[in-house]
C-alpha cells in the first residue's frame, strides 16, 4: 500500500462560517487551528495547504476562563529605548481590534514558516456579526454542540 500525498491541483476548499459569541478562546482556535491545517481531513498532508477558509464573526463575545482576562498580559518592544509596551486581554477586548485577540491565539497554534503564513490568508475574523462573505455560501459550524466545555458556564 502507498502512502497518499495530495496535490494543490486535488484540494477542495469549503466555506466555513463559525460564530464565536459566547465560545472559549482557546478552545475556539484550536478547533480553527486545525481546520486550517487540514487535519480534519482524511487526504491531509503537511506540506500542502488542504485546508478550508474560515470566517469568524463576533470575535468581540468570545470568553476567557478563570482570571485570565485581567491577569493575562501580552508584551512586546517597538524597537526604541524605552519601548517595552503590554496590554491585558480585557485592554485588547474593549480596544479597537477586539479579533486580534483570537487571531493571535489561531497564529500561535499554528506551527510557524511559509505554509503557515498561506494558511492565516484562509482565516477572516470580524468583530461583529456581518460579514462579506454571503456568496461564497459558507457552511455553518456549530462549536457549541461539539463539546459542552467549547462554552463557558456561568
Amino acid at each position: 500500500m502507498k502512502t497518499f500525498s495530495a496535490k494543490a491541483s486535488e484540494i477542495e476548499k469549503k466555506w466555513v462560517l463559525i460564530d464565536a459569541s459566547g465560545l472559549v478562546v482557546g478552545r475556539l482556535a484550536a478547533l480553527i487551528a486545525s481546520r486550517l491545517r487540514g487535519k480534519h481531513l482524511p487526504i491531509f498532508t503537511p506540506h500542502v495547504d488542504c485546508g478550508d477558509n474560515i470566517i469568524v464573526i463576533n470575535a468581540a463575545k468570545v470568553v476567557l476562563t478563570g482570571k485570565k482576562l485581567d491577569q493575562r498580559k501580552f508584551h512586546w518592544h517597538t524597537g526604541y529605548p524605552g519601548g517595552i509596551k503590554n496590554l491585558t486581554s480585557r485592554q485588547i477586548i474593549e480596544g479597537r481590534f477586539p479579533e486580534r485577540l483570537l487571531e493571535n491565539a489561531v497564529r500561535r497554534m499554528m506551527p510557524g514558516g511559509p505554509l503557515t503564513r498561506a494558511q492565516l490568508k484562509n482565516l477572516r475574523i470580524y468583530a461583529g456579526a456581518e460579514h462579506p462573505h454571503e456568496a461564497q455560501k459558507p457552511v455553518t459550524l456549530d462549536v457549541r454542540a461539539l463539546n459542552s466545555k467549547n462554552v463557558k458556564a456561568g
